[in-house]
């Protein structure tokens, strides 16, 4: 798609915008570099299941290894901890220090989902007994919560753990698994795990912005918020203003970004490529149509809320993907939101095939199946 010479080289089409945030993503080549300059670039990865974030440093990565990951989340250099809309994120150990003061006013806004269940009166107090408790031992939210049904027996312990899960820093802890973490995992205060002194606080969001535009720009304050949870930011946008550049989009929506952001051309070739469950790219704009068309937004979030993986073709959301594993044969399932054609089917086979030998890595058989979407 070319742009047309009758739009002002101030306004950028969707297909500018889309080829743009994928360059930030590493989503029109793979790039050469470490996964925790890779997980800052990203300005962390949504982790919610332990599995995603292994898959999409393997879509953005040359030669990234799983062990690659693991290895940084036993030295301390990556941790996995709750950040951006109050959901658990792999975040560099630098960058969770650097924002998560900025990030406290949408956790504190998170616990307003316990709103009318008993919890104790004094906040600062249970605090002070959560610290406690994992000072003691790294352990899991399970064993939180029967600790405090047995000390605070009139109030919601789940409630209680949600309050304590916004409001102190922990880190979980990885261990051998083969993707780093157990379902239920053991968590540790972040001031012990990395040593230093989290503050909480809060601070203002000028350097998470920059974060997020040098991920995700160009875009609007309201993009950001979206991804961020956080509200108010456009005073954070105006006061960045100097620093910044701004455009217009094709619905004459005024966009900030970084002046020395990559945006290449439009034409630029977009490879064909699988995104995991959760990967924020997917959930870090309010307007997503330079990546998908909005009758597709609705299908990729099941009733659960679990995000579904998704695969690309020419740099926007075709379809959806799973794989599906019987005894030793690996099957990659595809459900496309469009008919996909024989060379783009061809493109998608070869990566996926690639993909399953990396999730699969045992398995003696492997295939890619187009399927029709579930009813």
């Amino acid at each position: 798609m070319k742009t047309s010479s009758k739009i002002p080289s101030t306004t950028l089409t969707a297909q500018q915008l889309n080829r743009a945030t994928l360059a930030r993503q590493m989503l029109l080549a793979r790039e050469t570099r470490s996964v925790v300059s890779a997980v800052e670039q990203l300005a962390g990865l949504q982790a919610q299941l332990a599995r995603p974030p292994f898959v999409g440093l393997w879509s953005r990565l040359e030669g990234y290894r799983r062990q690659d990951l693991l290895d940084a989340l036993h030295d301390r250099s990556l941790v996995r901890v709750t950040a951006m809309r109050g959901t658990l994120h792999l975040m560099s150990a630098a960058d969770y220090i650097s924002l998560r003061s900025a990030l406290q006013p949408a956790l504190d806004r998170g616990m307003q989902v316990i709103q009318g269940r008993p919890v104790v009166d004094d906040l600062d107090a249970l605090h002070a007994d959560a610290r406690e408790f994992f000072a003691a031992k790294t352990s899991t939210f399970d064993r939180l919560r029967i600790y405090f049904k047995e000390k605070y027996p009139e109030a919601d312990e789940r409630a209680m753990a949600y309050v304590i899960r916004m409001r102190l820093p922990l880190v979980q802890v990885p261990t051998q698994t083969t993707w780093g973490f157990p379902a239920a995992a053991d968590f540790a205060l972040a001031d012990d795990w990395l040593n230093r002194s989290i503050n909480t606080t809060s601070a203002p969001a000028h350097t998470l912005v920059r974060r997020y535009l040098a991920a995700f720009g160009p875009a609007t304050p309201t993009d950001a918020q979206t991804w961020s949870g956080l509200q108010g930011l456009r005073a954070v946008f105006e006061e960045l203003r100097p620093e910044l550049i701004t455009f217009r989009d094709e619905n004459n929506k005024e966009l900030f970004d970084l002046p020395d952001a990559p945006r290449p051309a439009a034409d630029t070739p977009a490879p064909a490529r699988f995104l995991p469950d959760f990967d924020n790219l997917v959930l870090a704009h309010a307007d997503r149509s330079r990546f998908m068309a909005d009758e597709h937004r609705g299908r990729l979030v099941t009733k659960n809320l679990q995000v579904r993986a998704t695969f690309w073709v020419e740099g926007r959301v075709a379809g959806t993907w799973k794989v599906e594993r019987k005894k030793k044969a690996a099957v990659l399932v595809l459900e496309p939101f469009v008919p996909l054609a024989k060379q783009t089917l061809a493109a998608l086979e070869s990566e996926g095939l690639a993909l399953l030998r990396f999730v699969e890595e045992d398995a003696e058989h492997s295939s890619v199946e187009v399927r029709a979407e579930a009813a």
